[in-house]
């Protein structure tokens, strides 16, 4: 049976169903705001195929390409003739940065040894297992630190393992983000006291050195600062079109006068 319809956009009816398949392309940190980001996107995108249905666009403007549909090609065709994304000027530029400057620096790099016990995200024993085995090497090495190299040989799991657990130095991108984001605020120069949870398992870990990166001077940022401001500008731009649209289209069930993030796919 057809679940009934929550949001209506001119004659076009968006049912509970639909939007309860859109929320797996909108991650959050909620069901509820996943929901929301949803419904959003798919009332902003029938908005737009009413506007192009109105002035007669039918994506051919902007050519066929692989795993774009036709109704894709449409809303960019729309996207690119309604919209206006001025580019920023150089003197734009400047400005974002001298108020921005510890904004713009070099990838931090960290030193660090680890001892992995691997568990699938959806094997809670196996997880509670690699749990309780690096606690037992925690105690280990927090007893005699010197041993951590012999352990990380005969537990961890990660090739890492014939070096000792000996990572290296490693910078964003080489590790997983959640092992990135607990190496931001773990302790230098002491094997942890609490292993590390990641999507992998459990680690032991011990940062070595922790480096911060460098300021970037205006150069070496002027590609950064123009694309993000480009973007900031086209983000504006696609959110007052959506309010000018959804006062021109008979809208119920969401309000798109107020989104600042129209959520286009």
């Amino acid at each position: 049976m057809q679940s009934e319809a929550v949001i209506r956009i001119n004659d076009r009816m968006i049912s509970d169903d639909e939007i309860n398949r859109e929320m797996q392309h909108h991650p959050a940190d909620s069901a509820e705001a996943a929901r929301q980001h949803a419904a959003l996107a798919l009332s902003v995108r029938e908005l737009f195929l009413a506007e192009a249905d109105r002035l007669g666009i039918d994506g051919s403007a902007v050519g066929q390409s692989e795993g774009v549909t036709p109704e894709e090609a449409r809303i960019r065709e729309l996207m690119t003739r309604e919209v206006e994304c001025p580019e920023p000027s150089e003197e734009e530029c400047r400005r974002f940065f001298d108020k921005n400057r510890d904004r713009f620096r070099t990838p931090p790099e960290y030193e660090v040894s680890h001892i992995l016990r691997p568990a699938a995200t959806d094997d809670a024993e196996g997880r509670s297992r690699a749990r309780a085995r690096c606690r037992r090497i925690m105690q280990v090495v927090q007893a005699d630190p010197e041993r951590f190299a012999r352990l990380a040989r005969r537990h961890s799991r990660c090739p890492s393992a014939a070096a000792g657990g000996y990572l290296g130095p490693v910078g964003p991108g080489q590790t997983s983000t959640d092992f990135e984001r607990a190496l931001e605020r773990a302790p230098v120069g002491e094997p942890g006291r609490y292993p590390l949870e990641t999507r992998y398992g459990f680690h032991v870990v011990w940062l070595h050195a922790r480096a911060p990166g460098r300021p970037l001077d205006f150069d070496e940022a002027h590609d950064r600062i123009r694309s993000y401001l480009r973007e900031s500008v086209w983000r504006r731009a696609v959110s007052q079109y959506v309010r000018i649209l959804a006062g021109r289209n008979d809208v119920e069930g969401v309000d798109l006068g107020a989104t600042d993030n129209p959520l286009v796919q």
